[in-house]
């Protein structure tokens, strides 16, 4: 897989750009959806609550992020936890 080179980038930026390539953004960055207006996108935002970004924590999430990607639409928000 390779970089696309967005590590740094503000979340008003990251999310036009998002838009522009993907569907769906994942992310465990909660704030977010109370800095921008994320009904506005073409895009899909899923946050993850888990305890760390590590793979160990957030892999068993992912059965319900694959759940729940066929009923989301865009310029929504899900919250999925453990």
């Amino acid at each position: 897989m390779a970089l696309i080179g967005w590590a740094g980038i503000e979340n008003g930026i990251l999310l036009e750009r998002a838009q522009e390539k993907f569907d769906v953004l994942i992310t465990m960055d909660s704030n977010i959806v109370r800095e921008l207006d994320i009904q506005k996108l073409k895009l899909v935002v899923i946050v993850l609550r888990a305890p760390s970004n590590r793979l160990a924590d957030t892999r068993p999430l992912m059965a319900k992020v694959l759940t729940h990607l066929s009923t989301l639409k865009s310029g929504s928000v899900t919250v999925i936890s453990g």
